[in-house]
């Protein structure tokens, strides 16, 4: 069997020239006699590795002198917890919840101090974004939380939340390299790596200096402090090698690409094509209010979980592979990452409507 087109939303589909080049250097990475996966974290050979990963991602996203990269592990749920334990100084903190995502980060971070729900889309099941231009942010609050584009919802917030002053932490999961992003406007963004940016076991933190001290909760595990990987370059303990190797080389592909200006409208056209098939169609619609419409994740639906099943179970047969939707929305679920060449997206809406030619 080919390869397929892989809708999953993480881990998820890894550009076929990225995945080329790794195999190329599988058994001997640059004359080193050994792969990556056996390298010392400590060599010079890895060192020139994290470097140019870290530079390249610099260079993608306009990442300001003040701002630190790091590279851990975990996943974004660890920083759910890491967010508050580094943060939460006057042990209080807003947070904005458009999603699963955004209610576990509020729910962990209630462990450590007042956590107040500002604004919040579940009345209606999370298909929009709240409207945060005039928000009560507490005085004492120590910074504002979101979680940018829901992954299960498929909802993006087309505009930051008004702070007021107040430091923005941003989980970018989803959306991380998919458009161009002003980086000063945030305190810290991270994201798991498995949707948007390589293999799973990579966790991205950019954070402005600022906020990384020692004035920290007490009883925070060493491996839990953002000052612990900041001054040790991600190097404190073993960091996942490989993984930041495979972002390294997503990093690269990007630039080769045009950047993410470049990406940005490849992903447009991308999510263009589907959406419009959504709104024409008699058979299929989408579940998000039209403004608040991620460009990564598009969940859709028939209104009828048989019709649903069966859709799903053909799809697969088909090679498009991964479109059951999340249980708390059902239906199905396309995740169109960077990496999701646009031919993919056509097959999907050609299966689509033959799908719906037989089936109303």
């Amino acid at each position: 069997m080919g390869r397929v087109y892989n809708f999953s939303a993480g881990p998820a589909v890894l550009p076929e020239e990225v995945l080329n080049e790794a195999s190329e250097e599988m058994l001997n990475y640059r004359n080193t006699g050994m792969s990556v996966m056996e390298m010392s974290h400590r060599s010079q050979a890895y060192q020139t590795i994290i470097d140019e990963a870290e530079q390249d991602l610099r260079d993608l996203m306009n990442i300001p002198d003040n701002y630190k990269v790091l590279f851990l592990q975990g996943g974004a749920s660890l920083q759910f917890a890491m967010v508050p334990m580094n943060l939460m100084k006057n042990r209080v903190a807003d947070y904005i919840i458009t999603g699963n995502w955004a209610k576990k980060a509020y729910q962990e971070a209630s462990k450590y101090g007042k956590v107040n729900a500002i604004a919040s889309s579940a009345d209606k099941n999370f298909t929009y974004i709240p409207d945060c231009s005039d928000l009560s942010i507490s005085k004492e609050s120590d910074y504002v939380y979101i979680c940018e584009n829901n992954t299960i919802y498929g909802t993006k917030y087309k505009s930051l939340p008004n702070t007021k002053g107040k430091t923005l932490i941003s989980d970018i999961s989803s959306c991380f390299l998919s458009e161009p992003v002003d980086v000063s406007k945030y305190g810290i963004l991270f994201g798991g790596a498995q949707k948007n940016v390589g293999p799973a076991g990579v966790t991205i933190v950019i954070i402005r200096e600022d906020l990384i001290s020692e004035d920290i909760l007490p009883g925070t595990p060493t491996m839990l402090k953002y000052k612990t990987h900041s001054d040790s370059g991600s190097l404190y303990n073993t960091p996942p090698t490989y993984g930041i190797y495979m972002c390294g080389k997503v990093f690269k592909w990007l630039k080769n690409l045009g950047g993410l200006e470049a990406m940005q409208e490849r992903n447009q056209n991308k999510a263009k094509i589907l959406y419009d098939y959504l709104d024409k169609s008699k058979l299929f619609s989408g579940t998000v209010e039209k403004e608040y419409r991620s460009l990564m994740n598009i969940p859709f639906v028939t209104g009828d979980s048989d019709i649903d099943a069966k859709f799903v179970k053909e799809a697969k047969e088909a090679g498009l592979e991964n479109l059951k939707g999340h249980r708390t929305v059902g239906g199905m679920r396309a995740s169109i990452y960077n990496a999701m060449p646009t031919e993919g997206v056509e097959a999907l809406v050609a299966f689509m409507k033959d799908f719906e030619a037989k089936n109303l």
